[in-house]
């Protein structure tokens, strides 16, 4: 039986196939393509160029490969630009979810693991956040992904569907051995852009707040390496296979730092300084988002291995020197 990642060629499917694979296990890829990359996807896994909007090539692909467990990764994820264009992440993260779990239930698949988001929750004083706080989205992204999660449950209540809400926090860093990493143009996470900065790939890397109440006035992340990620979604799967409870768990390290100690790593790794330019705040941002990641380390015996923000950074830079180099050749 095989495994479908929707949005398997993008930075967070793409690693979820590479650990997938490391255990052995038959993956099915399926991405449009129009943030992901074929170059992502990884060797020994099938793929599709494939809209998960499209019920009948979904049904399709799910027989042919005879796929009885879903991690569901595809949509966007930029939260300014859900704010000023919403109708964008309902359509690509509700309705084509809705779209993919039809498709789901027609076809007999037992389990999904869906990719979720910190976003979904309320905005906090700054201490670490546990499942239970309070939901209340403060964007059309977070507000997009918490329909879907709503949407699951009641199908799983309905029909038995097996499902894990994994809500991630800030996915950051590249695979150890450089088979894949964050590859979208323009794209706006922090590590990435200050990175593309200290390398020359951008003029510069944007604050966007420096008057939210934390220590120096810039937002607090709880920063999560992508292969850590990866391994929590293997993890999610071998639970609900060997029968364990519908889940939602949050994905973090527990513990933050600010845009201004990310700046400061990359200056201290890279050895050079870039230019830092202050920008008001963006809507839909919040000051600080930090995981309670106690659940997951105790129902799923997750223990990460890169949980060190030099890490992360120095595996961000060898990807994007790699990126250089082959955009050289």
């Amino acid at each position: 039986m095989s495994v479908l990642i929707t949005g398997g060629a993008g930075y967070i499917g793409s690693h979820i196939a590479l650990e997938l694979l490391r255990h052995g296990r038959a993956v099915v890829i399926a991405d449009n393509l129009v943030t992901g990359r074929r170059s992502l996807v990884p060797s020994g896994a099938s793929f599709e160029v494939l809209d998960i909007a499209d019920e009948k090539a979904v049904r399709r692909l799910l027989n042919t490969h005879n796929v009885k467990s879903v991690i569901h990764c595809a949509g966007a994820t930029i939260v300014p630009e859900s704010v000023e264009n919403p109708l964008k992440y309902y359509s690509n993260n509700t309705c084509a979810s809705l779209a993919l779990l039809r498709a789901i239930s027609a076809e007999g698949v037992k389990h999904i693991i869906f990719s979720s988001t910190a976003a979904v929750y309320q905005a906090t004083d700054g201490k670490p956040i546990s499942e239970t706080h309070q939901i209340g989205p403060n964007s059309p992204y977070g507000m997009s992904k918490w329909m879907t999660e709503t949407i699951i449950q009641h199908v799983a209540s309905a029909q038995g569907l097996g499902h894990v809400c994994l809500r991630y926090f800030n996915v950051a860093g590249a695979d150890p051995d450089q088979r894949s990493g964050q590859a979208t143009p323009n794209a706006t996470h922090l590590i990435k852009v200050a990175v593309e900065a200290a390398l020359g790939v951008r003029e510069s890397l944007g604050i966007f707040g420096s008057d939210w109440p934390t220590p120096d006035g810039t937002g607090v992340r709880d920063f999560i390496h992508v292969t850590d990620l990866a391994r929590a979604h293997y993890l999610a799967l071998r639970h609900l296979e060997t029968g364990g409870d519908n889940l939602t768990l949050n994905c973090g390290y527990g513990h933050g730092y600010s845009v201004r100690e990310v700046i400061a790593t990359v200056r201290a790794i890279c050895g050079w300084d870039f230019a830092v330019v202050d920008l008001p705040r963006r809507p839909g941002d919040l000051g600080s988002v930090v995981a309670d990641s106690n659940k997951l380390r105790a129902v799923l015996g997750w223990t990460p291995e890169f949980d060190n923000l030099d890490t992360i950074i120095r595996h961000a830079i060898e990807w994007e020197r790699k990126l250089l180099i082959t955009a050289k050749c």
